[in-house]
C-alpha cells in the first residue's frame, strides 16, 4: 500500500516549515461499516467535530491491535478488518509534529452497545453516530468551517482531523467506485 495524502500547513493557506525531530505520533483508524451498509463516526458536540474512529498506537500494539480495539472503545463493536487502505501523513510544523496514521476499512462483527470513551472524549460531549458513507463525508466537510474551538492550537490540530478523516471517506469511495466500474 501507499501514502494516501501527506496534509501540512499549506493546505490550509499557512506557510509551511521543515520540521526538526518532530515529536511523532502514530494511529490507526477507518471506515466501520454496520449490517446496515452505514459507517460510525464520532460527533464531538462541544466542537461542533465529526470524524473517523481511532487513535493512537499505544506501546507494542500493532495498527491492527490499536484499530480493534479503537473500535471497541470508541463504538463498543468488534470488528473484522476487511482491508488496509494505506496510511496518511501530517505534518504539523506550527507545533514539530507528525502523524502516521494506518488506515482501515472493518465490518461489525458483533455490537456489545457499550462504548468507552475517554474523559476528554466525555468532555467534548461525544456521540457515537451510524450514518450512510455519502452524509459522514457531507457532515466532515461541512464541519471544518464550523468548528466551535476557542483555542487556537486545538483549532490548529482539529482541522487536521478533520481534513484526513474527509480524505479517507474520499479514497474509500473511489476505490470501491473502481471496483464497481470494473465488474461486468
Amino acid at each position: 500500500m501507499t501514502c494516501i495524502k501527506r496534509i501540512t500547513d499549506e493546505e490550509f493557506g499557512l506557510t509551511r516549515s521543515p520540521l526538526k525531530n518532530p515529536r511523532h505520533r502514530f494511529g490507526a483508524r477507518g471506515i466501520i461499516f454496520n449490517e446496515k451498509k452505514e459507517i460510525a463516526i464520532l460527533f464531538k458536540k462541544n466542537k461542533n467535530e465529526y470524524k473517523l474512529i481511532g487513535g493512537g498506537l499505544e506501546k507494542n500494539e500493532s495498527p491492527k491491535e490499536a484499530f480493534k480495539r479503537e473500535a471497541l472503545e470508541e463504538t463498543g463493536c468488534l470488528v473484522e478488518i476487511e482491508k488496509y487502505l494505506g496510511w496518511i501523513e501530517e505534518e504539523k510544523s506550527s507545533d514539530n509534529f507528525k502523524q502516521t496514521s494506518y488506515i482501515f476499512s472493518a465490518q461489525v462483527i458483533k455490537n456489545n452497545h457499550r462504548t468507552q470513551f475517554t474523559e476528554k472524549e466525555l468532555t467534548e460531549g461525544s456521540e457515537l453516530l451510524w450514518v450512510p458513507i455519502e452524509k459522514a463525508i457531507q457532515l466532515i466537510k461541512a464541519c471544518e468551517k464550523k468548528l466551535t474551538i476557542s483555542d487556537p492550537k486545538e483549532l490548529y490540530h482539529t482541522k487536521f482531523i478533520v481534513r484526513r478523516d474527509f480524505y479517507i471517506l474520499n479514497v474509500y469511495l473511489h476505490s470501491q467506485n473502481k471496483l464497481n466500474n470494473s465488474q461486468p
